[in-house]
């Protein structure tokens, strides 16, 4: 990966504007930012969240509050808690998450 173009900078996420995105049940909040063809999210699920679909999207989370449960489409289940993190390629396995109690994530895609 290139991170090109992209001058110093910081980012205080509370000062960006969440935007709600549904799961099966509960929802998630994204905060996010775009640097080029670069994503970088502050995700709050809210507690009871359930991806509403499976993801190919290649993603580097870090779990900073709460408790993720990635499950893979082939039935594998992972549970990250705060400090822990996953890394998945683009098109490689897909994947969904769930949280009884809420996480929050830091997300770059």
């Amino acid at each position: 990966m290139q991170l090109n173009e992209i001058p110093f900078g910081t980012t205080d996420w509370s000062e960006i504007e969440p935007t709600e995105h549904p799961g099966e049940t509960g929802k998630a909040l994204w905060r996010t930012r775009h640097f080029g063809d670069l994503r970088v999210r502050m995700v709050e699920y809210t507690p009871g969240y359930l991806a509403d679909h499976w993801c190919s999207k290649g993603h580097i989370l870090l779990c900073l509050a709460g408790e993720l449960v990635t499950e893979l489409e082939d039935a594998r289940v992972f549970r990250l808690t705060p400090g822990q993190s996953y890394q998945v390629a683009d098109h490689a396995e897909a994947h969904r998450s769930s949280t009884e109690q809420g996480a929050t994530l830091f997300i770059v895609d």
